[in-house]
């Protein structure tokens, strides 16, 4: 597909995406505090003719180019995270401990280039919704908020990009079906009356229950749950005790549970609270499990990914496309299949020479994927409105 406007638009505007980019990079904000950078988005929204839509939360906004009753939606993600920055450039966060470690201002400004490049097309079959969602970071994310307030209603599909440093800039990941692990937290306290360390039978041993907890449960649930559900029980802290020979009143667990299959999701709040009570029943301890579920897994619909993979490919070249990886790392997108069929695609943004990592504060991009990004994106989004 030969889209001459587009090229157009982005040989006269890349430089000005950069700087966007490089602005929200050097101001960050946190989740649900996106104030500044929403109203810079806004602005330059309203400045190209559109209107966009501030959402109930103050933070985050949404808004659509074209006309017509078909509606196709791209979610790009304003916040950053508690980090400090620790690259050396002249778009070094200013604030400090906070840092644009995860992508989320190339995010946003591809969402920005997509919206100004299509609101330059001589015509569109449809429209297109820009969602420029909050709080991604937070926990349950801020997608649930945004989606209450109709940010996906009437889409019949919804697409997103999520940068990859590992990947070569240039090239787009896809894959049909799990690509991110639904993610929840688990923590559990124990509390017994305490005692010495010579007379274990006369009370309660917490530091023996706490361990049979972080050895026991995680392979109970192995053989309780189908492998290819991808459910994981990792424990991150662990505390009890000061003393050599004293056996505390009180210790506890944390730890987060990823699942890579919807249906193993909603069940695996009840699973993992069972299995931890019965292990810790014989032991006598008191037990409280506190479980806050937390985001869905990331599936993407096969349709989807199909459209995303014939955009890619008419933007970029078959050369373009690659395979990626499914990670149990958590994304709330995930939420938004609740509304539409949708599909999330890893952009390359890899540096060459350096290893990177989300969120570490070293993180940064090759900012060529901004442009790749927007173009990749407007051709599916077009493809996806005339399929």
């Amino acid at each position: 597909m030969s889209l001459s406007w587009l090229d157009t638009w982005l040989t006269e505007h890349t430089d000005d995406l950069i700087a966007v980019r490089r602005q929200l990079h050097a101001h960050p904000e946190l989740s649900f505090g996106e104030n500044e950078t929403t109203a810079l988005l806004a602005a330059k929204l309203r400045q190209a003719g559109l209107d966009p839509q501030i959402l109930p939360s103050g933070t985050g906004l949404t808004c659509e180019v074209g006309t017509g009753t078909r509606r196709v939606g791209f979610r790009g993600d304003l916040d950053a995270l508690p980090l400090r920055d620790l690259k050396d450039v002249p778009y070094r966060s200013t604030v400090d401990g906070v840092c644009h470690a995860c992508g989320h201002d190339a995010h946003a400004t591809i969402a920005l280039g997509v919206a100004l490049a299509l609101a330059n097309a001589p015509e569109l079959p449809g429209r297109v919704r820009l969602i420029f969602q909050p709080a991604e970071e937070a926990m349950p994310g801020g997608a649930a908020a945004a989606l209450r307030a109709g940010a996906a209603d009437d889409l019949e599909r919804v697409f997103a990009l999520h940068c990859d440093p590992r990947l070569e800039c240039g090239k787009v990941g896809l894959l049909a079906g799990p690509i991110t692990a639904a993610a929840d937290s688990v923590e559990v306290t124990l509390r017994g009356p305490g005692g010495h360390t010579a007379r274990p039978h006369l009370t309660v041993d917490l530091v023996d229950a706490l361990a049979r907890i972080v050895v026991g449960v995680p392979g109970l649930l192995s053989r309780q749950v189908d492998p290819r559900d991808g459910l994981s029980l990792v424990w991150a802290a662990i505390g009890a005790g000061i003393a050599h020979n004293t056996i505390p009143e009180r210790g506890q667990l944390r730890g987060t549970v990823r699942v890579l299959r919807r249906d193993a999701w909603d069940g695996a709040e009840k699973l993992v609270r069972g299995l931890i009570e019965q292990v810790v029943a014989p032991t006598g301890a008191e037990i409280e499990v506190h479980y806050q579920r937390g985001v869905p897994p990331v599936v993407n619909d096969s349709g989807c990914i199909e459209l995303l993979r014939a955009g890619v490919t008419a933007a970029l070249g078959a050369e373009g496309v690659t395979r990626t990886e499914q990670s149990l790392g958590a994304e709330d997108f995930g939420w938004y299949s609740d509304y539409a069929p949708i599909a999330l695609a890893r952009l390359g943004t890899a540096i060459e020479g350096r290893q990177l990592d989300l969120h570490q504060g070293s993180f940064d991009i090759d900012e060529r994927a901004l442009a790749i990004g927007v173009r990749a994106m407007v051709h599916t989004l077009l493809a996806a409105l005339t399929a």
